[in-house]
């Protein structure tokens, strides 16, 4: 055996080596028990109730609404917030943007001109009622994780049919073949690149036990439901 492939062997050798115990640990991995709980058991109705009671007890405010009266909740939302400066992503429906207000919507807006201003109006991918949290893919309608951190104000429009009870179930949405967005009645997701994970508004209580709003984002979280399920 020449020089050459003798050491061509022997980094062969070292590769298989390095990638044996991976594929090995991969495969003890996939044969593990999973007994904890993967689906909920509740009805939709129940698991949006579920939401809401979480949502509400951290402190977040929760209105619901048919899917014709979403522009006519929206507005109210606004004038009942007292601002009149918002950010949105561009790709929400124009007619969230109720007239009456300065939008100003992403299309490159720098960090200061978001900090200016007092409130931001999002969608959601998800929202897991078990934790009560809401989760943000950053889609068009989503925006750049930015938007949902600097604005002291958060308006999100969450569908019932986005609501699940579990964690799992959620993970097993993200593992099918993305939809559009947002959720055009498909429980589909696909495998988010960045995701954002929302239960209440900001705060801590990590300095001697007391709590303080607006620390890691928006010090207020409003939340309309939609009702587009049966």
């Amino acid at each position: 055996m020449s020089m050459h492939a003798s050491s061509r062997q022997q980094v062969l050798a070292r590769i298989r080596a390095a990638t044996h115990p991976a594929a090995a640990a991969a495969a003890a991995y996939a044969r593990l028990p999973r007994p904890y709980i993967r689906r909920g058991q509740r009805a939709a109705g129940s698991c949006v109730g579920l939401l809401i009671e979480r949502l509400r007890d951290y402190d977040a405010e929760v209105v619901e609404a048919a899917p014709e009266e979403l522009p006519a909740t929206i507005a109210a939302r606004l004038a009942a917030s007292g601002r009149r400066v918002f950010v949105a992503p561009p790709g929400v429906p124009a007619e969230w943007l109720a007239s009456g207000y300065e939008w100003r919507v992403d299309r490159g807006l720098s960090t200061e001109e978001i900090e200016k201003a007092e409130g931001v109006v999002t969608a959601a991918s998800c929202a897991i009622a078990d934790s009560g949290t809401l989760v943000l893919h950053h889609s068009a309608a989503e925006g750049r994780r930015v938007l949902t951190l600097l604005p002291d104000w958060h308006l999100c429009i969450l569908r019932a049919s986005q609501v699940v009870e579990t964690l799992p179930e959620y993970f097993d949405r993200c593992a099918q073949p993305p939809a559009p967005h947002p959720s055009d009645q498909s429980p589909s997701l696909g495998t988010p690149v960045l995701a954002t994970y929302i239960s209440g508004p900001s705060a801590t209580a990590d300095i001697e036990m007391t709590r303080i709003k607006g620390v890691h984002g928006p010090r207020y979280l409003q939340v309309i439901l939609v009702r587009d399920t049966n």
